[in-house]
């Protein structure tokens, strides 16, 4: 049995395809079998929600009068530096950035209420944004200073491109040092006293298409609530790491760069996100739609938590100072239960993403595509990828010399 992706798209165009969750063809195949389900199911939806940091959006903000240059100047975004070292009006705002008189870390845990995150939310919110911007003048761009209000409705590009979302498997953060700690993984407590996480799980894309064998450059998905696509593969992708039998990796590996239109998105799924003595990041909602090209590929589609195998990180030593060093694997099913045992004592676990919002968010892929509002796209294959454990060596290896 073999489909493509073009007579799946004309079964959709006809209202006739077949859909499901990936938590629902769990079920699905257990009930029919993987041949039967393979034959019948044309696609299976999947939807992750959660912190992202390296998220940024770009916009072109129209030229003023007279024209200034705003490269090479200092551009702010209600006080949030903005990245201008491109062109005369085009800007880069990134998810961490942060206004210049943040206190940061000086008063620790820094709460860094306000950045580039919570910015992207209010642009997409339809809220107006103050845009302050000095420059030092050309003859052909010679306004100096601009202090004006922006507002996605009126500006002519602006564009969500994230260069890393939707990781294949992470970390378990752990904390066994004496005293609470604060990361990007959350608060830790000292001895053990939690265990954060941060996946869809049996949701969560890539876990679904755990080689790359439907999804790639060119791929079309939900990003933020709009129609976004797979732009490349992500930083820090990785899919060299260690597997499981059934191609699961027991560690962080593939990772998607993805772009989209962010006129057509909505603050309910782009969510400015301050994480305490860490920074601002932002919480994106990316879905993403395996077509059932085979039964092998239909198989991958029914992985539950229980096979998913986690590793455990202590980062209170191991993580930040780059150690190899893994306390053991735990599986999402024991993670979602609540606790997780670790060096003969109950752990409880939390998750940083949300496992309703991804079921919302596959479910609404899903509707997309039963409607016909959507269709499939035919990806180009994702590139190999590096070893990011090399770049890390390679630092430590090769001092700069004064």
């Amino acid at each position: 049995m073999a489909k493509t992706i073009e007579e799946i798209n004309r079964k959709i165009k006809e209202g006739k395809a077949v859909v499901f969750t990936a938590e629902e063809i769990i079920d699905v195949a257990r009930k029919k079998g993987v041949k039967k389900a393979a034959q019948e199911v044309d696609v299976v939806t999947t939807g992750t929600f959660g912190i992202m940091c390296s998220s940024a959006a770009y916009f072109n903000i129209g030229h003023t009068t007279p024209k200034m240059k705003l490269g090479g100047g200092r551009t702010y975004l209600n006080d949030v530096p903005a990245y201008t070292g491109v062109a005369a009006v085009d800007l880069i705002l990134g998810a961490n950035a942060l206004p210049d008189d943040d206190p940061r870390n000086r008063i620790h845990p820094g709460e860094f209420n306000y950045g580039g995150g919570h910015v992207i939310e209010e642009l997409v919110a339809g809220k107006d944004i103050r845009m302050e911007a000095t420059a030092y003048g050309t003859d052909c761009y010679p306004r100096r200073k601009l202090e004006s209000w922006i507002n996605i409705r009126d500006i002519n590009q602006a564009t969500l491109f994230n260069i890393r979302n939707a990781y294949q498997n992470y970390n378990v953060a752990v904390n066994l040092s004496d005293k609470t700690i604060y990361t990007y993984m959350g608060v830790l407590k000292p001895k053990l006293g939690n265990a954060n996480y941060s996946s869809a799980g049996q949701l969560s894309p890539l876990f679904n298409d755990p080689y790359y064998k439907t999804i790639g450059i060119g791929t079309r998905i939900f990003l933020g609530g709009g129609i976004g696509y797979v732009a490349w593969q992500g930083t820090q992708h990785n899919p060299h790491v260690e597997r499981t039998e059934k191609g699961i990796p027991k560690g962080g590996s593939g990772t998607l760069a993805t772009i989209g239109d962010m006129k057509q998105m909505s603050p309910r799924w782009l969510v400015g996100t301050s994480v305490l003595g860490y920074g601002c990041s932002l919480t994106v909602g990316i879905g993403v739609p395996i077509p059932i090209l085979s039964e092998e590929i239909l198989e991958y589609t029914t992985v539950t938590d229980a096979d998913i195998p986690a590793p455990v990180v202590d980062y209170s030593d191991a993580y930040p100072q780059a150690k190899p060093d893994v306390l053991g694997h735990v599986s999402y099913a024991e993670l979602k239960s609540g606790k997780i045992k670790l060096k003969g004592k109950d752990v409880p676990t939390a998750s940083l993403s949300s496992y309703p919002r991804a079921v919302e968010i596959a479910g609404i892929l899903k509707d997309w595509i039963k409607s016909g509002r959507f269709s499939l796209t035919e990806p180009v294959e994702l590139l190999p990828g590096v070893n990011s454990d090399i770049t890390v060596r390679n630092f430590k290896e090769r001092p700069i010399e004064y």
